[in-house]
């Protein structure tokens, strides 16, 4: 991989640790659900939860939820951004340890950094806000602006303006099938949300953001 010239990263089960905002939302949102008589009553592991993670807002629902109206899933979506909006803004977001001084390290040698996540745009900007991620990163896409489509569609963008080769750093399947489509080098985390399965065809496996200083 010494010829690697731009870094693509995911970001909820990349960089930030997802679980500690995400699962007391859905599980808030899903009493909501219950009351309203919209689904039966249930309880929830994380991993149950945190399963979601990494898929684009509508492929959620349609998945979770499909005998939902669009009207409906868009509703409870907007609870779960709003709630989760909410507690960014309470400071209770954590990114993984390590990662904006991997970042750091990673634009300092002279990598393109990209962020590529399936959320919303308002997301992204949130994050950005809170974590000061635009000083680190030369281009930043997300699903919501470009109609929720799956990342390997948004990944031509990218391939666009930034120069080859490139790295996807990710924990899910809709990271490592970038590489089936554009034949990229990929770095799976297994700290992440998604299953060695999903991951196991990765160039690289990492078990923690840092692993990048080593690699690269």
């Amino acid at each position: 991989m010494e010829n690697i010239q731009t870094i693509v990263f995911d970001y909820d089960g990349t960089l930030h640790n997802s679980t500690k905002i995400y699962t007391d939302v859905f599980r808030q949102v899903y009493r909501e659900m219950e009351a309203a008589g919209d689904v039966p009553a249930r309880k929830f592991r994380d991993e149950e939860i945190t399963k979601w993670l990494g898929y684009s807002v509508q492929a959620m629902w349609d998945e979770f939820q499909p005998d939902f109206t669009q009207e409906k899933k868009m509703f409870y979506a907007g609870e779960i951004g709003r709630l989760m909006t909410e507690k960014v803004r309470n400071k209770e977001a954590i990114l993984y340890d390590g990662a904006l001084e991997t970042l750091q390290y990673l634009k300092d040698k002279g990598y393109y950094l990209v962020y590529l996540s399936n959320c919303r745009h308002a997301y992204m900007d949130l994050h950005s806000e809170c974590f000061g991620l635009y000083n680190y990163f030369d281009g930043m896409y997300c699903s919501g602006d470009y109609e929720q489509k799956p990342k390997y569609e948004i990944f031509h963008a990218i391939k666009e303006k930034y120069p080859s080769e490139y790295l996807m750093v990710g924990d899910r399947f809709h990271d490592m099938e970038i590489a089936q489509y554009h034949k990229i080098y990929t770095a799976g985390c297994t700290y992440g949300f998604g299953s060695r399965d999903e991951i196991g065809m990765a160039d690289v496996l990492l078990k923690d953001i840092r692993d990048l200083q080593k690699i690269l």
